[in-house]
């Protein structure tokens, strides 16, 4: 038996999933936690890991090793995405983190972390044609799936903490501000050669903004928590999502704290978060998003299932 922690540090939170696998390769969930730390949080254009983001990443994954410690026969797969990886004092935290926590982090390149959301979502959705969306905090991965392969893949330095922060959409947002948001997140998309084969195709969307709106849905569709339909597997459509994005956009800050489903901790970055998703719907002519609830920690649980198969 053995216990695989998976810890995935983003530039919004981290995340830590332990599944306990047994010697056939069944596993199960036996925890999960998340913390926001927002790592990436005014980074800005010299791209530094600043004082404060990192002392809550600290302490969240000394949280997570309090509790990883008590189990036996433990195996740790400790990655960090975007915010690390654009970091210009990127050895520096990660120095930190083993003299402080004992943990050593892997940063993984941005095509890996579109594979590991590949591998996360084909074993877990009947997907056999489609793109995957992954909107994190400093990025964004595209995926196009064919016949069950996964055919391209690309990492975009675009994400929901970046946007938002870099053109000041916190809060009230100004047209002027929207405008440049989404000029610059379309010439990034607009890069992608290959997007241009895949209209029509199905749409996998997953990443703490996508995500959202999902949960924000099925608010709407019932408020009894016991009867709330599973995220993973839900269907939206698009013109319910250009609404919504919409009334997002018109409200400020601490009036999108009071939409049910819509964390509080992430209305300063929803708006920012869903522009890549909105922009590459409108480019596609998707005419609806499938949601997904898993991605890169569960592909790095296939992707140890695989590599310790019996």
């Amino acid at each position: 038996m053995v216990n695989l922690v998976v810890i995935d540090l983003g530039s919004n939170s981290v995340r830590m999933k332990i599944s306990q696998i047994d010697n056939y390769g069944s596993f199960s969930v036996i925890a999960y936690q998340k913390e926001y730390v927002r790592l990436s949080e005014n980074m800005g254009n010299e791209k530094t890991l600043k004082k404060e983001p990192i002392e809550r990443t600290i302490k969240a994954l000394k949280d997570f090793k309090a509790q990883y410690s008590k189990l036996n026969n433990i195996k740790i797969r400790a990655v960090a995405t975007a915010a690390v990886r654009q970091a210009a004092n990127q050895q520096e935290f990660l120095n930190l983190v083993q003299k402080e926590v004992g943990l050593k982090l892997e940063v993984i390149a941005g095509n890996t972390e579109a594979y590991l959301d590949y591998l996360g979502v084909v074993n877990t959705l009947p997907v056999k044609n489609g793109i995957i969306m992954d909107t994190g905090g400093a990025s964004t991965e595209l995926i196009w799936v064919d016949k069950g392969k996964c055919a391209e893949r690309i990492s975009l330095p675009i994400g929901s903490v970046l946007l938002s922060q870099n053109f000041n959409l916190g809060d009230s947002i100004k047209a002027s501000d929207l405008y440049q948001a989404m000029n610059l997140a379309g010439r990034t998309i607009s890069s992608i050669r290959w997007l241009s084969q895949v209209h029509n195709l199905p749409l996998i969307a997953l990443g703490g903004s996508n995500r959202t709106i999902a949960k924000i849905h099925r608010r709407e569709m019932t408020t009894n928590v016991d009867d709330l339909p599973d995220v993973h597997g839900m269907h939206v459509s698009t013109r319910y999502i250009f609404d919504l994005i919409t009334r997002l956009i018109s409200l400020d800050k601490e009036q999108r704290m009071q939409i049910s489903g819509l964390a509080k901790n992430r209305a300063d970055v929803i708006v920012g978060g869903l522009i890549p998703l909105s922009l590459v719907l409108r480019n596609l002519q998707i005419g609806e998003v499938v949601f997904s609830n898993h991605g890169l920690r569960d592909g790095l649980l296939y992707e140890y299932l695989a590599d310790n198969a019996i």
